[in-house]
């Protein structure tokens, strides 16, 4: 008797789950077809804006060598203290210098047929700075090299605050897609019906890659080196799905 309850209700079950897959499978079908009718536009534009930098970061350093270690970064210890002072000087703020890298390595002297020599010590310390007031910055690059500052590795330009540079550069990238998408339904007897959806890439990027600059033990001269800041491109892309009607 309960063998035969349990089967009855197996196949009660059964009966149920496939009567609701029936009843199911008309309105999926339903919402597939009313998409495929649905016509969509799917594009995408890019917009730019033009903007004069007013930050710039330059890394630079202290080498320095010595017979052994200790004496190596003690040299360069109060170099680079000097540098810092330079820069303090020149109006760099303590937030806006950053140790970028500290190292000091053996020197080693290679002869043919005979093991490496040690040959001492070299001692290196980078700093990464930023540079607010671009009117002083050829004078903040020669005061640290005149203060012992012994490369200059880089420099590249951004902005303080780039959001309206952005802000611009996206309205701009609107249009453009808002006149393409004109443009597409037009040529294909359309008219656009509403947005569907909007998405955005890109934005800003701080400037080119850092540009090589100077290697120098000391700078004797008045004059200021001359920088040219140039001109930041702000770029954003944005990309959208239109729905389309006759």
């Amino acid at each position: 008797m309960t063998a035969l309850m349990s089967r009855t209700a197996t196949i009660a079950l059964v009966s149920a789950l496939l009567t609701s897959a029936a009843v199911a499978l008309p309105a999926h079908a339903e919402t597939a077809d009313a998409a495929f009718r649905a016509t969509t536009l799917n594009l995408s534009a890019t917009g730019e804006s033009k903007v004069t930098p007013d930050l710039a970061t330059i890394t630079l350093g202290v080498q320095t060598d010595g017979p052994t270690a200790a004496q190596a970064l003690s040299a360069n210890a109060a170099q680079m203290t000097r540098v810092v002072a330079a820069l303090k000087k020149a109006g760099i703020a303590d937030r806006d210098i950053q140790t970028s890298s500290l190292n000091v390595n053996p020197q080693y002297v290679y002869e043919q047929n005979q093991p490496p020599k040690l040959n001492g010590y070299q001692a290196s310390n980078q700093v990464t700075i930023q540079v607010r007031d671009l009117a002083k910055l050829g004078q903040t690059v020669d005061a640290t090299v005149n203060a012992g500052a012994t490369n200059v590795g880089g420099i590249s330009f951004g902005l303080q605050n780039p959001q309206v540079a952005e802000d611009a550069a996206r309205l701009d990238a609107v249009k453009a897609l808002q006149a393409k998408a004109e443009l597409y339904a037009r040529a294909t007897g359309y008219k656009i019906v509403r947005l569907v959806n909007l998405g955005e890439g890109g934005g800003y990027t701080p400037a080119p890659p850092p540009m090589p600059m100077y290697a120098m033990a000391k700078m004797e001269r008045a004059d200021s080196s001359p920088v040219s800041a140039g001109e930041l491109k702000v770029r954003v892309d944005v990309s959208a799905v239109y729905e389309l009607a006759k």
